[in-house]
């Protein structure tokens, strides 16, 4: 596993970040918002308030992981841009979409990108130490609670305008459903929440992850399949017969960290931990060893898109550290196969595909966009070069 994390090292810093970090707009700030498929960077782009908080939140953690100095040079340029150009002075909280000189232009504000805020800001105090940037992860958080929180349903609610009415949830609502709560808004709440508790050790916060943990098990958990429902009315109520199997096994792994970094303990949740992370290796692993986007009602979807797989290299290789099963180890070495070969894109200054599609071609889709980032294949390369090198 060492020599496989080493790979994975040098993945990291010679193919993933430099792609990432020719993206810096040294005009405008922040990155550019877009690279096409022809890997043409569309300067003029639109620059997202998630996308601008993940590429923040990678370069930070990039830095603790690695020391090495040029990252944090990043994150201090990624981070100003957020503070002075995302954030909303009036109404507070991130604006999900400003153009590429940093004017407001789509003013609503999600609970989810909020959470994305919160993360990066967390990990950028982590490794600057500017009370500043806690200060503002504190204030989204609390925010969060005031505005995004249903007390009565144990719920975190979901989109809103500029000054903080509800409206319809159009950016997380998919299938024929408008979700008034859904399972990615609160996984993300709690890996937000998780990382500004490492930055802050706030009691109030580990009592919140407590409940939330509560609320994976209760609400979102489905015992019978050992899968994660995904859409929800304002009852708990599942409104669609979907497995997303990407959020499943990133879900096993991101209980497993808060309940490591709150010293919480409870034999259910952790079966539920591993029992979701055999569940997705028996159910959605194909023979080439790539893990499929989802499924609905009867239906798959056999996308290979390039976050599922990334997720599922890190949710394997917390059930193989929590259970020295080496199936999780044959996973993992399949995968990571499977990854280099088809979702790395190979040419010069490439970084990985959105997606490669069933008859094994990748997508002709944007490589970088405001959904499309650093985060997830950054992180789950700086989660092995963590848990396995040390």
């Amino acid at each position: 596993m060492k020599q496989l994390a080493a790979e994975i090292k040098e993945h990291l810093e010679q193919k993933i970040l430099p792609f990432w970090m020719n993206l810096k707009d040294e005009k405008n700030g922040g990155f550019y918002g877009e690279v096409d498929y022809s890997l043409r960077i569309e300067e003029e782009a639109d620059k997202g308030g998630i996308a601008t908080a993940r590429f923040l939140w990678t370069f930070s953690a990039a830095y603790r992981v690695t020391n090495n100095e040029k990252y944090l040079e990043y994150a201090n340029h990624l981070y100003a841009f957020l503070r002075d150009k995302l954030y909303d002075r009036i109404h507070r909280g991130i604006y999900w979409l400003v153009d590429f000189r940093g004017k407001p232009k789509d003013t609503r504000k999600h609970v989810y990108a909020q959470s994305f805020a919160i993360y990066a800001l967390s990990e950028y105090y982590r490794v600057s130490r500017s009370r500043e940037a806690l200060d503002l992860a504190m204030e989204i958080y609390h925010l969060i609670e005031e505005k995004g929180y249903d007390n009565q349903n144990q719920a975190y609610m979901e989109e809103f305008d500029r000054s903080w009415h509800p409206v319809d949830n159009e950016m997380l609502s998919e299938n024929g459903v408008m979700a008034e709560i859904t399972m990615n808004t609160h996984i993300h709440v709690l890996e937000a929440y998780t990382n500004l508790y490492k930055a802050t050790y706030d009691q109030a916060l580990k009592q919140r992850l407590t409940d939330l943990l509560h609320v994976h098990y209760q609400n979102i958990y489905d015992e019978k399949t050992k899968f994660l429902n995904v859409f929800f009315d304002k009852e708990w109520q599942s409104l669609v017969d979907m497995k997303s199997f990407g959020h499943d096994i990133e879900a096993s792994w991101l209980m497993d960290e808060t309940m490591k970094t709150i010293n919480f303990h409870d034999s259910n949740y952790d079966k539920m931990i591993l029992d979701i992370a055999y569940n997705v290796a028996d159910y959605a692993i194909q023979e080439d060893g790539s893990l499929i986007n989802e499924q609905i009602n009867e239906e798959y979807d056999y996308t290979r898109i390039w976050w599922v797989q990334a997720e599922a290299m890190v949710g394997f290789l917390n059930a193989y550290q929590n259970t020295d099963d080496p199936k999780f180890e044959q996973l993992i070495i399949k995968l990571w196969d499977y990854i280099k070969q088809n979702i790395v894109d190979k040419r010069k200054h490439g970084e990985w595909y959105w997606s490669v599609e069933a008859n094994g071609k990748p997508t002709e889709r944007s490589v970088g966009e405001p959904w499309k980032t650093s985060y997830h294949n950054s992180r789950f390369c700086l989660e092995f070069i963590e848990r396995v090198l040390g």
